[in-house]
């Protein structure tokens, strides 16, 4: 598939990507390329290929939920300069 510079230009547009008139005919051939790669990729009959993995046969190795460190609060919210029920006060920003 030959990509023309005016479509180049509509999909760079479509994209919000800004080209130099001399990047339009660069482009639009390393694209044609691409989109020519594709097409031989779709054109592969790989019904006869099983999948080497797939994301729905995996199993999540999880860790037990345990505590690992001590509560340090209030060794860390000691130098802070305004705390309130355990938490950090900081000034309003947002009116």
């Amino acid at each position: 598939m030959t990509l023309k510079p005016g479509e180049v230009k509509t999909i760079a547009h479509l994209a919000r990507i800004g080209l130099e008139e001399s990047e339009v005919e660069p482009l639009a051939k390393e694209l044609s390329t691409v989109l020519d790669l594709v097409a031989k990729l779709a054109a592969i009959d790989t019904s006869h290929v099983e999948p080497m993995a797939h994301p729905a046969n995996t199993e999540l190795r999880l860790r037990d939920d345990v505590v690992t460190e001590s509560d340090q609060r209030d060794v860390l919210q000691a130098p802070a300069p305004a705390i309130e029920d355990g938490y950090f006060l900081v000034p309003r920003v947002i009116e």
